[in-house]
């Protein structure tokens, strides 16, 4: 009994001095800290710092010049040094309801908030992220995980002979689908550069928000195919073979002509594998395509060199009249990209038309002039579509608020 007593005593004592290390190394801090009035306050525990900033998409924006043209970045904001080493920084004003991303600047290293587990990879960039919501339906709380039915999301390999290997895609099926017979329509969800089958499903948080949609009534129940838009990477990182490669921005040859148009015209064996492994409805009203950036140039080339097979297309921050940079090697020029007027104009004609043809664009997008002559050349052409224009560039905030309305328009 004493062993025993001792033993408890023992491990008391730990809890305690792990508990106190806990507190001395700043692990205890709250951080970020949703006040009551919505403004948020953040701290790190950094003694030796001589700086320390937080970038966030909740702060103001600047324009900067690259190769590419002017891009919007983050102004970040600085914390002031506190007792015991802890820096903090808060809002000046409240922040909407919505989803968030940010890290730390640490005498110009950036780092994640080690006191905040919710982290998200973009490309190979990670951050932390935190949900502000204040009522149900709101914004932010369509990106929480509610007490509503939920649905399930696979990971799914296929065979694409016409790029010579197995790949990986992200499937969501809505709730109720597997305890029915019901056959449902498909949402084909293309990501950006350097993304993956992954990204739409963890940066945009797309199943959360399917969910709450569906359960509200304000979405069809639909199946959501989240593709690998990189022609020749099977999957995300660390689900490939090759070992543990960095990602990268543009990967295996993705933006090289024919490489890149290798993906879409391969998009046939993935829509054979949804169709033959999943109960869908096969037609025009019941198919919808969209993308963010470079999966906005493949929903778009892909719409309309499969003419008259999707009835919704959606456009987010990408896509322009032509593309010269795509579609060239030493073999010639891809049938995707040549006849661009006949090819639209085909989309376009009355029996092939889709139903919906949807543009979202931020006001400071690097890509907004590329949007800009498209909508001059389709109003020019009489091609009817709906423009979406939002504050900020090239960013997930926008993406998320375009797939959210696209979700709600299609398939009615």
């Amino acid at each position: 009994m004493k062993k025993i007593i001792l033993l408890a005593a023992m491990a008391f004592a730990s809890g305690v001095m792990n508990a106190q290390q806990a507190l001395f190394d700043g692990s205890s801090i709250v951080s970020p800290q949703i006040n009551a009035d919505n403004t948020v306050t953040f701290r790190i525990h950094a003694p030796k710092a001589v700086s320390v900033q937080v970038d966030g998409d909740f702060l103001p924006q600047r324009l900067i010049d690259t190769q590419n043209g002017k891009w919007a970045v983050n102004i970040p904001a600085d914390l002031k040094e506190g007792n015991n080493g802890i820096w903090e920084y808060t809002t000046p004003k409240p922040l909407d309801a919505n989803y968030y991303c940010y890290s730390f600047i640490v005498d110009g290293q950036k780092q994640i908030d080690l006191q905040n587990v919710y982290v998200n990879r973009d490309v190979k960039t990670l951050t932390n992220y935190f949900i502000i919501s204040n009522e149900k339906g709101d914004q932010g709380d369509l990106f929480s995980v509610n007490d509503v039915p939920h649905g399930t999301v696979r990971t799914c390999w296929y065979d694409s002979p016409s790029l010579k290997m197995k790949r990986r895609m992200t499937i969501y099926t809505p709730a109720g689908y597997e305890t029915s017979s019901k056959k449902y329509p498909v949402f084909y969800l293309l990501h950006g550069s350097g993304g993956d089958e992954e990204a739409w499903y963890t940066q945009g948080r797309v199943t959360q928000v399917l969910d709450n949609l569906i359960a509200a009534g304000k979405a069809e129940p639909m199946i959501l195919v989240m593709t690998n838009g990189n022609a020749y990477e099977e999957a995300a990182p660390g689900q490939k073979s090759g070992g543990f490669k960095q990602p990268e921005m543009v990967m295996g040859g993705v933006k090289e002509g024919m490489k890149e148009a290798a993906f879409e015209l391969s998009f046939p064996e993935i829509r054979k594998y949804v169709e033959s492994n999943f109960r869908t409805l096969n037609d025009k009203r019941h198919r919808a395509i969209a993308g963010l950036s470079m999966g906005s140039f493949h929903s778009q080339h892909i719409s309309k060199y499969y003419v008259g097979q999707y009835g919704y297309v959606g456009l987010f921050s990408g896509a322009s009249v032509g593309d010269g940079r795509r579609g060239k090697d030493e073999k010639g020029t891809c049938p995707v990209y040549v006849n661009f007027d006949k090819q639209m104009a085909t989309q376009f004609a009355a029996k092939n038309r889709p139903y919906l043809y949807y543009i979202g664009m931020g006001k400071t997008d690097f890509l907004k002039q590329g949007c800009d002559d498209l909508r001059k050349y389709m109003d020019e052409k009489n091609y009817p579509y709906t423009y979406r224009e939002t504050e900020g560039g090239h960013i997930w905030r926008n993406w998320r608020t375009y797939f959210m309305e696209f979700a709600q328009k299609i398939f009615k």
